[in-house]
């Protein structure tokens, strides 16, 4: 199986702690998308013809684009790739974005799932976040979604956020809880460079949740999404009746995708390939057939370590006996000694030649998993 990720540069305005490449100049829309459709055939050969099984748009925003405008990029794909009957079709999208029209006509272009940015459900959090939408409009966005026959459904909450406090995070856990959803995504609040948060953090005009309070919403977050039948199925995020993303999935599984649109990452197993993060930069690149990208060779060290990296994530964890035929008896030698301590302090767990994070350790996961890589 393969996958395609498409990444939609525009934003109607910029969230003070995204650092994920975008642009408000929208204007660039109708150029972006004749260069989209372009790189799409002068890279329809990347994925070697297999089946294309998930299909992604991220941004950015893609809910800026108009019904018409994801219904020719399916189109467009259909023609250069095999894509599967059953294929799952994900969508991001803004509470904001998502009237009952629209909701509707995504519906008829063949996008099976949504993932709604929510973020939180107190309009302090979100008007500090410079969200577009409030809790009110982001409860009916999703209730609206469900009656037009959404039965994939996923949103996104941000915890560890300035002020946020531990009452809030738990209101806000319930409130998703008891909405029509299957899939959940919540991520830890992180102060990137170049975002406005990270700059009033320099200045002290916002003050970072302790390391304390972090972790209690982050044990608050995997009690309460057990309690509600969701299972943890990656660090960060939890499905109901195994509505796992099957697209982020064959991400940690290693499978083949291809990446368009600016700052869109591609693999096919051997190396990596990622797009330049600028909206001009791009289009010209297409425009005139010139490199927009940058590429790697893969080493057998770096598949390596990508392969512990997004396993030991998952409740699947680390197969040692794939390690061995994947990489060598050494490697798995390597690998088992770097867990000793981990194993003995209970912080990883080994059964059945399989090794998985334990419960209590998926917090601190970057320092294990930086432990287990070879430097």
């Amino acid at each position: 199986m393969a996958g395609i990720y498409i990444h939609i540069p525009f934003c109607r305005q910029k969230c003070y702690y995204c650092d994920f490449y975008k642009t408000v100049n929208t204007s660039l829309k109708n150029r972006f998308l004749s260069v989209l459709s372009e790189e799409a055939n002068v890279r329809k050969n990347y994925l070697q013809n297999e089946p294309v099984e998930t299909i992604y748009f991220g941004g950015g925003t893609p809910s800026v684009l108009e019904i018409k405008e994801i219904d020719k990029i399916l189109k467009m794909l259909g023609g250069h790739f095999e894509i599967s009957k059953d294929a799952e079709i994900t969508f991001e999208a803004n509470p904001d974005d998502l009237s009952v029209e629209y909701l509707s006509g995504i519906r008829q272009t063949g996008v099976n799932r949504l993932s709604i940015g929510i973020q939180a459900f107190q309009d302090t959090h979100l008007k500090k976040m410079n969200r577009r939408h409030d809790a009110a409009q982001a409860v009916e966005v999703v209730e609206n979604a469900a009656r037009l026959g959404f039965d994939n459904l996923g949103v996104d909450l941000i915890y560890g956020l300035p002020n946020l406090t531990k009452n809030e995070w738990k209101e806000s856990l319930k409130q998703v809880f008891q909405l029509p959803v299957q899939h959940l995504s919540a991520y830890h609040l992180t102060y990137h460079e170049g975002t406005a948060f990270y700059t009033w953090l320099k200045k002290g005009t916002l003050k970072e949740l302790s390391e304390t309070e972090s972790v209690d919403q982050f044990n608050m977050l995997v009690n309460e999404a057990e309690k509600a039948g969701f299972e943890q199925y990656e660090i960060s995020n939890f499905a109901r009746d195994e509505k796992y993303s099957k697209h982020n999935t064959a991400y940690w599984f290693g499978k083949k995708y291809l990446g368009l649109g600016p700052s869109a990452h591609s693999f096919d197993l051997k190396s990596r390939r990622w797009n330049v993060s600028h909206i001009e930069s791009y289009i010209k690149g297409i425009e005139n057939k010139t490199a927009c990208f940058e590429e790697e060779q893969l080493s057998e060290k770096d598949r390596f370590n990508e392969h512990i990296l997004t396993r030991i994530r998952t409740q699947w964890g680390v197969s040692l006996t794939l390690v061995k035929e994947q990489f060598g008896a050494e490697l798995e030698n390597y690998l088992l000694s770097q867990c000793a301590k981990y194993i003995q302090t209970g912080n990883i767990q080994l059964s059945q030649s399989t090794l998985k994070l334990s419960k209590n350790a998926l917090f601190i996961s970057d320092k294990i998993m930086a432990d287990l890589m070879i430097i």
